[in-house]
C-alpha cells in the first residue's frame, strides 16, 4: 500500500520555498533561475515540483496573471515552527528538553549563543 503523501516540504521543495521567501512571489522562470544558481535542474523539473507544492498547498499559484506567479502559502517562520513540532514529537517523544540537550552537545556553542540562549530562557521563564 503506498504511503501517503507528507505535508513536510522535501529537501528540493525547501529550496524553492526559500527562494520564494527570499525574492517573493515569483514566475517559473524566475525560481527555476535561482534554483540553476545551486543545482542542475531543468525547467520542465521546477514546472512538476511547483505542481506537487501546489497540491500539497506548500505554494499558492495567481491564475490571474500571465506567466502565472507563485508565493509561498506560509511563512518561513511558521514553516520552521511546523517542521520543528514535528522533528521535536518524531525524533525525540515529544521532548523539547531532548532536543536542546542533543542540539548543545553535539555542536560547539559559541560564547555570544549561550548568552543568547540564557536571554531567551529566562524571557521564557517570565511568561505564564
Amino acid at each position: 500500500m503506498p504511503r501517503p503523501p507528507s505535508s513536510q516540504p522535501t529537501d528540493v521543495e525547501l529550496q524553492i520555498l526559500q527562494i520564494l521567501w527570499e525574492h517573493g512571489p515569483s514566475t517559473v522562470r524566475q525560481v527555476h533561475d535561482h534554483l540553476l544558481a545551486t543545482k542542475e535542474t531543468n525547467y520542465s523539473t521546477t514546472v512538476k515540483m511547483l505542481g506537487i507544492m501546489l497540491k500539497k498547498e506548500l505554494v499558492s499559484r495567481d491564475d490571474t496573471v500571465r506567466p502565472q506567479v507563485y508565493r509561498a502559502a506560509k511563512t518561513r517562520k511558521s514553516t520552521q515552527r511546523r517542521m520543528l513540532d514535528d522533528l521535536i514529537l518524531k525524533l525525540y517523544d515529544g521532548s523539547a528538553t531532548s532536543l536542546i540537550q542533543q542540539a548543545l552537545s553535539s555542536k560547539h556553542a559559541s560564547k555570544e549563543e549561550i548568552a543568547e540562549i540564557r536571554r531567551l530562557l529566562k524571557r521564557k521563564g517570565g511568561q505564564s
